[in-house]
């Protein structure tokens, strides 16, 4: 379900067990206002994102409906160079919590659409702040910051998002495999799949399409020695996309009225993957598997 608009109400918090401040204590003041943007919603980066999946032609045409969360290409954001950080992403950001040495993870997210945004016409949207939780785990403590879009077209409402996205104070302790096995093939049984290969080559045209400079998608020095991944890091939004393929290639006469999605554990360039699908009752479950784990990623949908 989507939440109400959030307020900050939070009081400052001296310290965690460990004696470093708390996360909460640096957003006693910190309550960006909602954000108004426009874009056109022109066909290029539709039939630029189709090209990517060697789809024969583009996906949507002007004025056909876009596919689900295909609104990721258009109202982006281009900060100037010398305002990103060290890893690729913006230093400073409206919707970036002001916390120390800030690292940034997508967790997950949920959209309900009253009716598709149209390609080729113009539309609005409406971001603002949803809400923040500070929760502590076993790599340490994390701060979860919702953001909610609402997309305008023709006067109307016409789908809204929220988006989850996790920051820490530092990097992750977190486990990850030593070395990739790229020739084993992910074990599923599903109806629906969809195998695909990411290599760079994916991962920096996706990169490009979605404005995304962090450097864990096409630096591999930077991912092995800073970040301590074994690969280039497949994007997360592109495994929403691969799974969210399903149901348009093999239930393209269904509207998707509301969707979920979470991103589990990474999934690494060079790696044999498959997006997973079962059809059930008036939706679908939907995962993206490797031959190490059956849902690094998953999504559920509900047809209209």
């Amino acid at each position: 379900m989507l939440t109400r608009p959030w307020r900050s109400t939070m009081s400052p918090i001296p310290s965690d067990p460990s004696g470093t401040a708390a996360l909460d204590s640096y957003l006693d003041s910190w309550a960006p206002a909602p954000v108004r943007d426009e874009d056109s919603l022109h066909a290029g980066p539709v039939a630029a994102l189709s090209a990517v999946f060697d789809l024969p032609g583009s996906a949507a045409e002007a004025g056909d409906p876009i596919p689900p969360l295909w609104h990721w290409l258009h109202f982006l954001n281009w900060p100037a160079h010398s305002e990103l950080g060290h890893d690729g992403h913006p230093a400073n950001g409206h919707f970036l919590p002001p916390i120390p040495n800030r690292q940034r993870m997508w967790a997950g997210g949920r959209c309900e659409v009253t009716e598709p945004l149209r390609l080729g016409e113009p539309a609005e949207r409406l971001s603002s702040l949803s809400a923040v939780t500070s929760k502590r785990g076993r790599t340490g403590e994390l701060l979860f910051v919702t953001e909610r879009r609402e997309f305008r077209q023709g006067g109307r409402t016409r789908l809204v998002e929220e988006q989850d996205i996790v920051y820490r104070s530092g990097r992750s302790t977190a486990q990850h495999p030593d070395k990739l096995d790229e020739s084993a093939p992910p074990r599923t049984d599903s109806p629906w799949q969809l195998p695909l290969r990411p290599d760079p080559a994916l991962l920096f045209r996706f990169s490009a399409l979605t404005a995304n400079a962090h450097r864990i998608h096409y630096d591999a020095p930077y991912c092995r020695n800073d970040e301590g991944y074994p690969g280039l890091v497949v994007h997360g939004p592109l495994l929403v996309l691969l799974m969210l393929e399903l149901p348009r290639r093999h239930a393209s006469g269904r509207q998707v009225r509301s969707l979920s999605y979470r991103l589990r554990r990474p999934v690494f360039a060079g790696e044999r993957i498959s997006a997973c699908g079962t059809p059930a009752g008036g939706g679908a479950q939907l995962s993206i598997a490797t031959h190490r784990e059956a849902q690094h990623a998953t999504a559920e949908v509900s047809f209209g």
